[in-house]
């Protein structure tokens, strides 16, 4: 039987007592010896994969996605409470195709007087029944709905979603009160990256027009297009993109919810992944103000 614990020889590379302590050749020599043991090891693995091209960027990206899932929460990717779209459980078929038609989701909740009252999920391909029969109700084809806490981890969910073949969750605070919903593309994405569909872009363009002096612009949109197209002046630097500017401004990576001002500018974060920001709402507050104050007037 062989020696488990070999001393060490000609062919066992050694450590420079001069070099320092946690350097990167030193942390790979001792990976080699031994399983990683934490996340960092794992991380150090991956990077010097990366810089001999033993795997490409793709899977790169991937990887370190599926990493940081275990410290993100629900909270972290939800679709916030405000911009959920919702169905009234009182409303009739024939009344809300308009609304499913115009939002185009698989799935929506449904609430019954109030939207703190979420009675569950009812699937778009369900509402077919409504063409063989006209008196179908939307609380007919109800489903019930999964909630989970904002605290719930992001790894923890995906293995949910994958062993009760659910596609979307509604998430409560601790209180129970409906703070957001959270779907498994909302999920894959911070792995993936965004998966875009025929619904998420038109073309090549990148800001399209979204109400009272507003904008809903994808962050990879250029300096140059996004001054151009807003009137604005949005400052370059070490970035080419919005998201790159952004992400600047914050110090760190932006996240959904985040929100930055720039003169009569306000930015807000409406989806982001692990590494960057995807969407944003680019809304001029002074004319927004004045428009919501002379509607108010009258």
């Amino acid at each position: 039987m062989s020696d488990p614990y070999p001393a060490a020889d000609s062919t066992t590379p050694s450590v420079n007592p001069n070099r320092p302590r946690h350097s990167l050749l030193d942390r790979l020599v001792s990976l080699v010896r031994r399983e990683p043991e934490d996340r960092e090891d794992i991380m150090v693995v991956l990077d010097a994969a990366r810089e001999r091209e033993l795997i490409d960027a793709d899977a790169y990206s991937m990887l370190k996605g599926a990493l940081a899932m275990s410290e993100q929460t629900a909270m972290d990717v939800m679709v916030p409470r405000a911009r959920m779209d919702m169905l009234d459980a009182s409303e009739s078929i024939e009344t809300l195709l308009p609304q499913i038609i115009e939002t185009a989701h698989s799935r929506f909740p449904v609430f019954e007087g109030s939207k703190e009252n979420i009675i569950g999920i009812v699937m778009t391909k369900d509402l077919l029944g409504h063409m063989i029969n006209p008196d179908l109700t939307l609380r007919e084809l109800v489903r019930p709905a999964v909630f989970i806490p904002e605290t719930k981890r992001l790894n923890i969910l995906l293995q949910e979603f994958r062993r009760n073949r659910n596609h979307i969750a509604v998430v409560i605070d601790e209180h129970g009160g409906i703070t957001g919903m959270v779907t498994l593309e909302d999920v894959l994405e911070q792995i993936v990256g965004e998966i875009e569909d025929e619904y998420d872009i038109e073309g090549e363009k990148t800001i399209f027009a979204d109400g009272n002096h507003a904008w809903r612009v994808m962050a990879t949109t250029e300096i140059e297009v996004f001054n151009e197209t807003i009137k604005t002046s949005l400052p370059e630097g070490e970035y080419d993109t919005v998201g790159g500017w952004l992400a600047h401004e914050l110090g760190r990576i932006p996240k959904r919810g985040d929100t930055v001002k720039f003169e009569d500018l306000q930015v807000e974060v409406l989806r982001a992944d692990a590494r960057r920001a995807l969407w944003l709402r680019v809304r001029r507050r002074h004319l927004a103000n004045a428009f919501n104050t002379k509607t108010q007037g009258r």
